[in-house]
């Protein structure tokens, strides 16, 4: 008899992902879709399968967020081609609900979005941080919205939905996502005993030395106690590699029997088929199953609406400050607080470490005079000697004779242990001995000197028992503007968290505080290294002596930067977002102004080099926090260094 069998089809399938890129991903569903639509009841991706998993806090900004809600409205209407037969789809996205953000599968099907069931258990131990960026779901069936361009689209949401497919034949699956199927009482398991034949897991399960293994115990386990088709299909070797690697290792259970398997590193697809005979059979006969069901008891919830619909905003009424890291009033006693944070956060090093001095490059610059005011500070409350502070000046091809004195006379004030120490033979020989010619102004050129200069801070803190206190600031940090383990690299940063625009107006602040209270006569070099353009001093000065490198000239304006960056991090805001916001900024700004097409242009520029030099930040040294924004890996920004930021960029129409 044709069609006799009682067979449902599955597919699971790891996609190739695109992190941070819902376009991309959207298109890579659709291609393993094309394939399988036609000819399986159901095909399964990984957990954010729509936006990837590593992405960490790009979770928190409203440019991925929205995209994800338009990529989940286009999977469902592709769906409508294949009509009432095609397969259903599930795919892994962020969904907003109710000022929450939640870890989601949404079952698409025929233009539909059947159901969204969110994730119930979030793991925050070991490698995993997800509480940080999601909620848990675990919450009753209700109805929700979805806004997909013009169209609504009305849909289920909760953790206790049970989806019934089929017409004249039926199947009912349920879903939960990965660290559900790892908890004792799993979502899955109270599914399966309210009616769920087939249990869907969307996951992201790292791999590690024999962890394979293990999850097919546990996934055959929890198909045999719950009498069920199991579905397992987890992310693959495209998701971020910065801590974790992902294997793509899809299982496929029936009745605690691996029937299908996807070796971890190897194929992204596999499809079975279910047989429901078997299933059902096995249930009816075991009766520990059925008075199980029992101790299943529900949960209800009611949601009130209001109608009122928002007003239209044509102008901003309130006031947008272009520089939002600046205190507004009381700035001598705000930077004051500052650097207290700075300088305690320095004496505890130095008192852990035991450190008998501390070694700062200094160069005449805004960062390197911060960090050493700091140091000296540090040193003065220790009771320890001035000298404990060695301040090095490191001449080289690009110094100048400005910035040389300057470091001088600010040590000289300081009465630190003050060293010069040439750059110049040195690099000339590192030179010779790679086969850089001197006359290639590149970024060979550069790096050699700030990695030859780094090398002598490193050797000498060794020499004198001491560690290298880091001058770079936040917003170099956020730039990647720093030379890979040269100036990136220190035993401690003291102003990791201290955006350019405001390490100028701590320099101006404390420099003359210090100079009022315990260190005479600094004023002058004070105001000259404020006065000096910013500049890393790698290029050969000009003809007359004066500064021919200036970092703001190559970047941007480190006003437009901070600014850019602040509204990324903080409030996790979309580019367009930033860019209305910049333009409101400048046009209540009466000393800084900037036209629509530099700002496009840097904010590119601000995206591109934010997302390409994570890897920079990933192994960043410790560093003292003193605001709400800070890039430290270790708390405050987790981003795999592979994002696909293409999406960020604006086009300038």
């Amino acid at each position: 008899m044709k069609n006799a069998l009682n067979l449902f089809r599955v597919a699971a399938v790891t996609p190739r992902v695109h992190i941070g890129n819902v376009v991309k991903n959207c298109e890579e569903i659709k291609s393993v879709y094309d394939g399988l639509a036609a000819n399986t009841d159901l095909v399964v991706t990984p957990e954010l399968s729509l936006t990837g998993y590593t992405c960490e806090d790009l979770f928190q900004n409203r440019n991925l967020l929205d995209l994800a809600k338009q990529g989940i409205c286009d999977l469902a209407k592709y769906t409508c081609q294949y009509g009432a037969c095609g397969a259903a789809l599930v795919v892994g996205v962020p969904i907003e609900k109710d000022g929450e953000l939640f870890n989601c599968a949404a079952l698409l099907q025929n233009g539909k979005i059947i159901a969204i069931v969110p994730k119930t258990y979030l793991p925050n131990y070991a490698e995993f941080y997800e509480k940080r960026w999601f909620s848990g779901g675990n919450q009753d069936a209700q109805e929700i919205a979805l806004s997909c361009g013009n169209e609504t689209i009305k849909t289920m949401f909760g953790n206790n939905i049970v989806i019934e497919i089929g017409t004249s034949k039926k199947v009912c699956i349920g879903i939960e996502i990965c660290e559900d199927a790892w908890a004792p009482l799993s979502p899955g398991r109270l599914l399966a005993l309210n009616g769920a034949e087939i249990l869907v897991n969307i996951s992201a399960s790292n791999e590690l030395i024999g962890k394979a293994q293990y999850r097919k115990t546990m996934i055959g386990a929890a198909s045999a106690g719950c009498i069920c088709g199991y579905v397992y299909v987890s992310a693959g070797k495209y998701e971020s590699t910065s801590d974790l690697v992902f294997s793509g290792h899809n299982l496929i259970y029936e009745n605690g029997k691996l029937i299908g398997e996807n070796k971890p590193f190897e194929e992204n697809v596999v499809v079975r088929d279910f047989n429901l005979t078997k299933i059902r059979h096995d249930r009816i006969t075991n009766k520990t199953y059925s008075e199980c069901k029992n101790n299943c008891k529900g949960r209800s919830y009611q949601k009130v609406t209001c109608c009122k619909p928002m007003i239209e905003k044509e102008d901003i009424l309130a006031k947008v400050s272009i520089t939002p890291f600046l205190p507004s009033k009381n700035i001598r006693q705000r930077s004051l607080e500052i650097f207290q944070m700075q300088v305690t956060a320095l004496q505890r090093r130095m008192e852990a470490a035991n450190s008998k001095c501390v070694v700062v490059g200094v160069s005449g610059g805004l960062d390197s005079t911060l960090a050493l005011l700091v140091s000296a500070q540090a040193a003065k409350n220790l009771g320890m000697s001035s000298k404990t502070v060695i301040g090095i000046t490191m001449p080289g091809f690009g110094t100048t004779n400005r910035t040389k004195n300057n470091s001088v006379e600010l040590m000289k004030h300081l009465g630190c242990d003050s060293r010069e120490i040439s750059i110049v033979d040195a690099v000339r020989q590192h030179f010779k001995d790679i086969g850089q010619e001197e006359s290639i102004h590149d970024i060979t050129y550069e790096n050699c000197q700030a990695r030859e200069r780094t090398q002598i801070l490193m050797d000498v803190a060794n020499k004198e028992n001491g560690f290298v206190v880091g001058t770079g600031d936040l917003s170099e940090l956020v730039l990647g503007w720093c030379t890979y383990n040269g100036d990136h690299m220190s035993m401690y940063g003291v102003n990791a968290s201290i955006p350019k625009t405001l390490v100028r107006t701590l320099v101006d602040e404390v420099g003359h505080n210090m100079a009022e209270n315990g260190f005479p006569g600094m004023e002058k070099v004070i105001e000259d290294i404020i006065d000096t353009p910013v500049s890393p001093e790698l290029l050969p000065p000009n003809e007359d002596g004066t500064i021919a490198q200036k970092t703001e000239e190559s970047v941007g304006s480190y006003i437009l930067h901070d600014f850019f960056l602040y509204y990324t991090l903080r409030y996790g805001m979309a580019p367009d977002e930033i860019y209305e916001l910049c333009q409101e900024a400048i046009k209540q700004s009466k000393e800084y102004k900037f036209c629509d097409e530099e700002i496009t242009k840097w904010l590119n520029v601000f995206y591109t080099r934010f997302f390409r030099q994570q890897f920079k930040r990933n192994c960043m040294p410790d560093g003292v926090k003193v605001g709400s924004v800070s890039v430290s890996p270790r708390g405050d920004l987790r981003l795999p260094a592979e994002i696909e930021y293409g999406t960020f960029i604006l086009s300038g129409e």
